[in-house]
């Protein structure tokens, strides 16, 4: 199923106050080898930690290794389960993500995790030449997963899970100037961009690969303060409405990274999910159309564009190959 083919929202009984924990109660994931990037620090150390206390073989993928161990070593000595395995990747390098997925080699992958992102970051291009959000946020993760296709297919069924976000709906896709060449650069703007990027990725991905047993979906896990927002001044939090002139944060708003984390593995593992593909999930649902009237909530339509989705996976094949070739 496809997300131009889903009739009705699907719905689950967890709520946005719901854990990963208890998305996982009564899941049992032994057997299943999981990957989750960006897992030494925020919503990434919640997922892996949930993971793997279900049983999940789970290999932690991070830029800072020294983290990543000490972060195994607590899941393991918190959890009573085998440490996960730390593998670093720089998602700002195409090499080392490159590096990353060949160490992998040919085992079988049951989940991808593609939860690391920058956010709202000043403009810089990297070694590669892309705008910074678009290559952590998209770009990498386009390469991770495609070059571990086929240990997912030999995994099948299995699932990609990209963590996308409510920002998406501050920009379309700009398939013309997809790196900031032509036009201003607005670091939160940007940061939609790339995360609307990321939504077109699960459609464009499931077209591919549903019919080989793997399908991708996008999701947002809500407002959590993480290191994520590192770039987010108390000035920028105030005019996006996010704390209150006070510095209290605005009600109902926040959420604890297990909370954030909920919605990743929810989407992971919910067997209502069996076969779906190229949708956009928050608080363990499926997400409603986005409408102004409330902005915070829902999705954008043009995130979800099949014929959007097709055209900038051409593009960012041809851009990922040639950035390979001139790293070469």
């Amino acid at each position: 199923m496809t997300g131009t083919e889903t009739l009705s929202r699907i719905h689950s009984h967890f709520t946005e106050a719901s854990t990963a924990s208890e998305v996982l109660e009564g899941i049992d994931l032994t057997g299943k080898t999981v990957i989750v990037t960006g897992a030494s620090s925020g919503v990434g150390i919640a997922t892996a930690r949930a993971l793997a206390k279900a049983g999940a073989s789970v290999t932690m993928a991070v830029r800072n290794v020294a983290a990543g161990e000490a972060v195994a070593a607590e899941i393991a000595r918190d959890c009573g389960v085998p440490k996960p395995r730390i593998e670093r990747v720089d998602l700002l390098r195409l090499t080392s993500v490159a590096a990353f997925a060949e160490r992998w080699g040919d085992r079988p992958l049951d989940i991808l995790i593609n939860n690391a992102g920058l956010m709202a970051s000043p403009f810089a291009l990297t070694a590669d030449g892309f705008e910074s959000q678009m290559a952590v946020n998209y770009f990498s993760p386009y390469l991770l997963t495609t070059m571990l296709s086929p240990n997912l297919i030999a995994a099948a069924p299995s699932r990609v899970v990209i963590v996308s976000s409510g920002a998406h709906c501050a920009s379309d896709i700009h398939l013309d100037d997809l790196n900031y060449a032509r036009r201003p650069y607005d670091r939160f703007a940007a940061y939609g961009h790339a995360k609307t990027a990321a939504n077109l990725f699960a459609v464009a991905f499931t077209r591919r690969f549903a019919d080989k047993g793997v399908t991708a979906n996008a999701l947002t896990p809500g407002a959590v303060r993480t290191n994520l927002g590192r770039h987010v001044t108390i000035q920028d939090a105030i005019e996006k409405g996010w704390i209150k002139e006070d510095g209290t944060v605005t009600e109902g708003l926040m959420k604890d990274i297990d909370q954030g984390a909920a919605t990743s593995v929810w989407v992971a593992t919910a067997p209502e999910l069996d076969g779906v593909g190229g949708l956009y999930f928050e608080d363990c649902q499926q997400a409603r159309p986005w409408d102004a009237a409330n902005p915070i909530k829902g999705v954008t339509g043009y995130s979800l564009d099949p014929a959007k989705a097709d055209r900038l996976w051409e593009i960012s094949e041809e851009l990922i190959a040639d950035a390979l070739d001139q790293a070469a």
